[in-house]
């Protein structure tokens, strides 16, 4: 890893070109901030008719100094472990791997632990998520913000970025200093 516990910040183009891409990062937040919780109930109600229990993956990954990488997404206010969906076919460990490279361009060079499957029952009764440990994986760089990772980087567990979500902060306290496991994602 690459990154030394900082945000990968919108550098690249002229002086024009970032403050747009700025300006279009913080109209996006507000619009996010807006219909956040309109969003979230449509998407698992939509979840629940054609899937009807839903099931997702979460990363702790954790480079050589046991900093921890989290992502900002574009449209949930917050900080979290990288992860997603579970597809149809696709295994938790594959959808793990996946999520990894698509949020965080970090490829696996070594074996996921599975830390733990959560009921996640503030989002839906029905939803669990899968959690892994990863310390063996390579990246490059950090990406560059996109349309669903507005930012993302290693923290020291000590000092999380604010925002960080309650569930994200219990994950991390579970693996790195030994808190009990619950069964609920927070």
């Amino acid at each position: 890893p690459c990154c030394n516990g900082k945000v990968a910040p919108i550098t690249q183009g002229t002086p024009e070109q970032v403050r747009h891409e700025r300006l279009m990062v913080k109209r996006l937040d507000e619009i996010r901030r807006r219909f956040e919780p309109l969003l979230r109930r449509f998407f698992h109600a939509y979840f629940l008719l054609v899937r009807g229990m839903t099931l997702g993956v979460r990363a702790v990954v954790l480079d050589a100094d046991n900093k921890v990488f989290l992502v900002k997404h574009s449209y949930v206010a917050g900080w979290y472990l990288p992860g997603g969906g579970v597809d149809f076919g696709e295994t938790m460990e594959q959808a793990m791997r996946r999520e990894l490279k698509e949020e965080g361009d970090i490829d696996l060079i070594g074996e996921a632990v599975l830390h733990g499957i959560f009921l996640n029952s503030h989002v839906s009764r029905r939803d669990h998520v899968a959690v892994y440990v990863v310390r063996h994986f390579r990246q490059d760089r950090l990406p560059e913000p996109n349309r669903e990772i507005i930012e993302c980087g290693f923290f020291d567990a000590a000092t999380l970025p604010a925002g960080a979500t309650p569930g994200t902060r219990l994950r991390i306290a579970e693996v790195l200093h030994g808190k009990p496991v619950i069964a609920t994602w927070r």
